[in-house]
């Protein structure tokens, strides 16, 4: 099996957790990560939600062209407004979606970057509580990570959801032994059901 790739996209405001979340987990993974800037001025050191500092591994042009197993859209209101307005992304989530490969938007992302842009109209999603109203109601999920494998689109509620919606990526790309691989030295709280799921 080829070791799976993942592209983060982050931009100014992007909810750190769950950015850094993700690029841990894919690394405990062994997966390829990539860290892409949406920053209309093509910064790398982007200030997050919270005013932690990341930098990205490459401005997005530069990678946009490349394949990837699975794109994921952290959320933030600032960060998932910018990601949602960049054409690039939104060029490249389409494509993800004809090539029948995985999108991954937590948090604000999928009212603010998918709903916003009518992409994955058919799916069903989670996301923030605050904005579960962007979604039309009967396309709704209130699950904390909703895998809606028809689609191949994740999607997850926020901060303290971002660990599961993670590991659900692992689960979806590489399966049930390497994301049981990955939860067993993290020490993963017991009651998000970790055990049951990847034993």
């Amino acid at each position: 099996m080829t070791t799976p790739s993942v592209l983060v996209c982050l931009a100014p405001g992007t909810e750190e957790m769950e950015a850094v979340t993700v690029i841990d987990v894919m690394v405990r993974a062994g997966f390829n990560v990539t860290t892409a800037s949406a920053a209309p001025n093509g910064e790398l050191e982007l200030t997050c939600s919270r005013g932690v500092r990341l930098i990205a591994d490459a401005p997005l042009v530069k990678v946009a062209d490349d394949e990837y197993d699975c794109i994921v859209i952290p959320g933030g209101v600032e960060g998932a407004t910018c990601l949602g307005e960049s054409a690039l992304i939104i060029e490249m989530l389409r494509q993800q979606q004809c090539d029948q490969k995985w999108v991954a938007a937590i948090c604000a992302a999928p009212a603010l970057v998918l709903e916003k842009n009518g992409l994955y109209p058919d799916a069903y999603k989670s996301c923030h509580p605050a904005f579960v109203e962007h979604i039309a109601e009967d396309k709704r999920n209130t699950k904390r990570v909703f895998t809606d494998r028809d689609h191949k689109l994740i999607s997850s509620q926020g901060p303290g959801t971002a660990l599961e919606f993670a590991v659900e990526i692992v689960y979806v790309l590489a399966g049930k032994e390497k994301a049981a691989e990955v939860v067993g030295p993290m020490v993963i709280i017991p009651n998000l059901h970790y055990e049951q799921k990847f034993a």
